[in-house]
C-alpha cells in the first residue's frame, strides 16, 4: 500500500502543475495599467514689458559719463566736485552714480563749492571740511579756509570730476569753483573731468557789461559779459585756452607753461542745443542755492540781481519769488510800476503779485515777468534800477559807498566806466549809452566764444 501510494503521488503533482498552467482558467491575470497620457507643459508666461521711461530728451554729462561705461574715469583714483544740482536726468545724484555703479573706479575724496555738498549754507557762508555720513569718505571745504584745493587735498589722485550747475550769470560762484580746481590740478599733475550741464538761460543770450581786468575775484573770474551764453564744459575749455585765464588776484596765478601742460576733459550733454531755455530740457530743476529755487529766480538772478546793489532796493515779495518780486522803501508798488514803465524796457511786464510775508499774512509786490525772449536784455532793468535809487535817495547813494562798498559793487557789476558815471551823475546816467556799447561789445565777444562751443545754434 506504502509503494503504490508513492507510484500514485508523481501522477497527482503533475495533473495539479496542469490545471494551473493551463489556459482558459478561472482567474485571468489582470491586464497591465496604461500609462496616462502626459499632460501638456505649460507655456513660460511671456516676459512683463516694462513701460518705456518717459526720460528727458537731454543726457546730461553724467548721463553720457554712464551710457560709455565710466570709460573716461575707468582704473581712476578720483575725487569729485559737485552740489546737490549735480545729478543725473532720473535726479539721481552724480555721488550715488559714481560710487554704486561705476565699479572699476576708486572714488576718493569729495569737494564742496559755496553752500556746501548739500546745500544748506547761505550765501558766503565759510564752512568746514566734513565726512560724508553715508560714504565715509572726505569733503573738502572750498569755501572755508581756502577757495582753492591744495596739494594735501589731491595727492594720490589720477583725476578731479567737476558736475557743477551754474545759472548762466558771471557772478555766480559755481564757475569760480572750477577754475580754481582746475588750477589747482595742472599745478599738481591731476586731469580734470568736466561733466557737462546746460546753462538755463541757452546758449545764445549775451548780454551786460564785460568784466574789467582789475574787477576779477572770485564773484566773477571770467572776463565775459554778464550774461555770458557758455556751459560749464565751455568755460573750462575757454579758460584752459586763453592766457591769463586762470588768474584771480590773491586766489590763483597760473602760468600760461602750466595751463597749456594741464590735462582737461570734456563730457559734452547729447541732446542740447543752444537755442534750448531750461524748460526746454525737459530735466527737473533742482534748487541750486537757497536764493534761487527755481529756473523763474535764475531767469530774475540775471535781471535783478545787479540792480540792488549799492542801494536800497530788495528782491522778493515776502519770502516768495526771489529775484523775481521787486520794492523800494515807501515806494508802493503802483508807484513803482509807473515809475519803471516810462523807460519802456523791453522783453518785460511788471505786475502786482500777493505773496505771504514774514508775519505770514498776504503782502503785495511787483513781479517781474519776461514776455519777449528774443527782445529781453536782462541786466537792462537793473540800470533803471539804479536810475531810479538815486532819483529817490535825498542824496546819491553811490557817491556814498566806502571804499569796501564800491569794490563789493565792482566786482559783481564789473565795469569801472559805469561806476564812475553813476557815481558822478547819478539819476542824470543815460543807461542806453551803456547798453549800445556792451551790445557792440557782446558781438565781438559771441564770434570769440564760437572757437569753444560745443553745442550748435
Amino acid at each position: 500500500m506504502f509503494r503504490r501510494t508513492l507510484l500514485l503521488l508523481p501522477l497527482a503533482l503533475a495533473l495539479t502543475l496542469a490545471l494551473v498552467l493551463a489556459p482558459g482558467c478561472a482567474s485571468k491575470p489582470k491586464e497591465p495599467t496604461k500609462p496616462a497620457p502626459a499632460a501638456p507643459t505649460p507655456k513660460p508666461p511671456a516676459p512683463r514689458e516694462l513701460p518705456p521711461e518717459n526720460l528727458p530728451p537731454v543726457m546730461l554729462g553724467i548721463d553720457v559719463l554712464e551710457a560709455d561705461g565710466f570709460k573716461q574715469i575707468a582704473g581712476k583714483k578720483i575725487g569729485l566736485l559737485t552740489h546737490p544740482a549735480g545729478v543725473n536726468r532720473r535726479g539721481e545724484s552724480t555721488l550715488d552714480v559714481i560710487r554704486l555703479r561705476a565699479r572699476q573706479t576708486r572714488l576718493v575724496a569729495l569737494f564742496a563749492p559755496e553752500h556746501g555738498l548739500d546745500g544748506k549754507f547761505s550765501a558766503s557762508v565759510n564752512f568746514a571740511d566734513a565726512i560724508h555720513p553715508p560714504s565715509g569718505l572726505p569733503i573738502y571745504s572750498l569755501h572755508g579756509k581756502t577757495r582753492k584745493p591744495t596739494a594735501a587735498m589731491l595727492k594720490g589722485l589720477d583725476a578731479l570730476v567737476i558736475d557743477l550747475q551754474d545759472i548762466g550769470s558771471r557772478s555766480y560762484t559755481f564757475s569760480s569753483a572750477m577754475l580754481t580746481a582746475m588750477a589747482a590740478c595742472f599745478e599738481n599733475n591731476v586731469e580734470v573731468i568736466v561733466l557737462d550741464r546746460p546753462n538755463p538761460l541757452g546758449g545764445l543770450k549775451i548780454d551786460g557789461p564785460p568784466l574789467d581786468q582789475e574787477w576779477k575775484s572770485y564773484v566773477g573770474a571770467l572776463r565775459v559779459p554778464y550774461v555770458h551764453g557758455l556751459t560749464m564744459g565751455e568755460m573750462a575749455l575757454m579758460a584752459k585756452a586763453l592766457p591769463r585765464m586762470l588768474v584771480i588776484p590773491k586766489i590763483i596765478d597760473v602760468s600760461d607753461a602750466v595751463r597749456e601742460k594741464g590735462r582737461l576733459t570734456v563730457v559734452p550733454m547729447r541732446g542740447w542745443t543752444r537755442s534750448m531755455r531750461w524748460p526746454d530740457t525737459g530735466l527737473r530743476w533742482i534748487k541750486t542755492s537757497p536764493l534761487v529755487p527755481s529756473f523763474e529766480a535764475a531767469v530774475g538772478y540775471a535781471m535783478v540781481g545787479l540792480g540792488t546793489e549799492g542801494n536800497a532796493w530788495s528782491h522778493g515779495i515776502g519770502k516768495e519769488h526771489p529775484f523775481r518780486g521787486i520794492s523800494y522803501p515807501k515806494k508802493t508798488p503802483d508807484e513803482i510800476i509807473r515809475a519803471l514803465e516810462v523807460y519802456k524796457i523791453p522783453g518785460i511786464r511788471l505786475v502786482k503779485r500777493q505773496a505771504a510775508g514774514p508775519d505770514g499774512k498776504p503782502r503785495t509786490g511787483v513781479y517781474v515777468e519776461v514776455v519777449d525772449w528774443q527782445a529781453w536784455r536782462p541786466t537792462e532793468l537793473s540800470l533803471y534800477m539804479h536810475k531810479l535809487a538815486a532819483q529817490w535817495s535825498p542824496l546819491n547813494p553811490y557817491a556814498a559807498l566806502t571804499a569796501a562798498e564800491q569794490r563789493t559793487f565792482n566786482i559783481h557789476f564789473g565795469s569801472t566806466a559805469y561806476f564812475n558815471e553813476l557815481r558822478t551823475r547819478g539819476s542824470r546816467i543815460d543807461p542806453q549809452l551803456f547798453i549800445k556799447n556792451w551790445a557792440e561789445r557782446a558781438v565781438v565777444y559771441r564770434e570769440q566764444a564760437k572757437k569753444f562751443w560745443l553745442y550748435r545754434e
